[in-house]
């Protein structure tokens, strides 16, 4: 039997979202509060994000499975009680299975319980200006009370974009592995069928319908649509697609790009933002957006083309004299992604020329430029530094992206933060089903483990990589 919510709720919502500037370009019945189902986990991973990023939890925490967690009904990912599994399996799971089991053991293992959980998910949700939303657990089963609308999942999904675009990657997976069994998206129809969609998440109850938050990129566009309360799973995909090509046709080709603002951080069990951790260092990267004339500063986003090129016919040609042919180590990874294509990755950055310091000549050498000139008329600088040596076959992941573009600015951002660790390692961008994979290889097995330890410490997504 529905609630009475569901029974006074429309049968239908929608709205659709120009995502780079947040402008309503369609809506209908957007504020009327629904059953979200498994739209709910959208916050759900939010948190988890938020949470890892904050030192509260890592990816590699071991998650006891609570008897509340193993006794969700389906869908699930099959957790036992008593078991031990990583927390970034758990996040696979809710993100691509919309594993209810998985859900409500990832609330549990950052609040202590569903109820701390929900607590936290609606703390966050009003900072988000998510105004006619209210959770009541972490999977999106019905409950009384647990509602929310078209408009405030569309600006779910806009924040878990621009918040956390390392782990955004995870919702147009159409497999992965979560540690127990290999997972096969819930979405997997639409993300082939419609061109440039990648996410976010589908919900399905019998109060709510088939819902569904998606987001697809043209260009320069991006579009998020919502619906609530499609008849089966066909034909909410064709509404969501009808409702996209609107969305295309309607946003403009260039637009004034307004990034959400974060939302207070609801960690500590508080009513409000909590301190960070004691001892914990923050960052903070500003990218200058304004520079004295006559020179300008080059933008780190935005290097010229016709650079780019010269850069890689200085690398080819340097290469060429300096070292004589021989065979290509293999980089071996683990059997979950296997190497498919490796490219070399010209760095470049806006950091002061430093002299490198004399090193013994290795078998493979890495280039890296180190300054875009500043003055018009001079030559880029191309400078050698050593790499790899006997033992280095182990080397480290630190994202996979939707596209090579992110994936080499990943590399390039890392690169610069944690110089001390990843300064020997050679960067490669590797192309797999799942996404294009930033890697740094030709470091030995303590290296490997010392950077993954110190980009963890930042809060950085990172993984080991083993030989053979």
């Amino acid at each position: 039997m529905l609630t009475q919510g569901a029974a006074l709720a429309a049968p239908y919502a929608a709205m659709v979202m120009d995502a780079r500037s947040g402008k309503v370009l369609h809506s209908r019945n957007a504020d009327t509060q629904l059953h979200p189902a498994s739209l709910t986990k959208m916050m759900t991973l939010y948190i988890a994000f938020e949470a890892v990023e904050n030192g509260e939890i890592s990816l590699d925490t071991l998650v006891t499975v609570s008897a509340k967690a193993a006794s969700e009904p389906p869908s699930k990912l099959g957790l036992r009680r008593g078991q031990k599994i990583k927390l970034r399996y758990l996040i696979r799971a809710a993100a691509i299975k919309s594993a209810n089991d998985a859900a409500t053991a990832i609330g549990e293992a950052i609040s202590g319980s569903e109820a701390a959980f929900a607590r936290r998910m609606n703390r966050t949700a009003r900072s988000m200006g998510m105004t006619r939303t209210h959770f009541k657990n972490a999977h999106g089963l019905t409950e009384s009370g647990h509602l929310s609308t078209a408009r405030d999942m569309t600006l779910l999904g806009r924040q878990l974009f621009y918040d956390y675009p390392q782990y955004y990657n995870l919702f147009s997976r159409l497999t992965a592995n979560a540690g127990v069994k290999r997972v096969a998206h819930t979405n997997t129809r639409f993300l082939k069928s419609y061109r440039g969609s990648d996410g976010i998440k589908t919900g399905y109850t019998r109060a709510a319908g088939y819902n569904l938050v998606a987001s697809a990129e043209r260009g320069s566009e991006r579009i998020i649509t919502t619906v609530f309360g499609g008849r089966s799973v066909a034909s909410r995909n064709a509404k969501v697609a009808e409702l996209m090509d609107l969305g295309f046709r309607r946003a403009p080709t260039r637009v004034a790009l307004r990034r959400p603002a974060r939302p207070a951080y609801q960690g500590g069990g508080g009513s409000g933002p909590a301190e960070p951790p004691v001892g914990r260092t923050i960052r903070v990267v500003v990218a200058p957006t304004t520079s004295p004339r006559p020179i300008p500063r080059p933008v780190l986003d935005e290097v010229p083309a016709t650079l780019i090129a010269e850069l890689e016919t200085s690398v080819a040609e340097a290469l060429e004299e300096a070292v004589e042919p021989q065979s290509e180590a293999t980089v071996a990874e683990t059997p979950e992604a296997r190497v498919a294509e490796a490219d070399i990755i010209i760095a470049t950055a806006s950091a002061p020329r430093t002299t490198p310091t004399p090193q013994p000549r290795p078998a493979t050498i890495t280039l890296t430029a180190l300054d875009i000139p500043q003055a018009k008329d001079a030559e880029p600088e191309i400078v050698t530094r050593m790499s790899t040596s006997g033992g280095r076959h182990w080397g480290v992941n630190v994202g996979i992206m939707t596209t090579r573009y992110q994936a080499e600015r990943l590399l390039l951002k890392t690169a610069l933060n944690e110089l001390g660790t990843l300064d020997e390692a050679l960067r490669k961008v590797v192309k797999r089903p799942d996404g294009w994979h930033a890697n740094f290889v030709g470091l030995s097995e303590d290296g490997a483990e010392l950077a993954c330890r110190r980009l963890e410490a930042r809060s950085a997504s990172c993984k080991v990589i083993g030989p053979g």
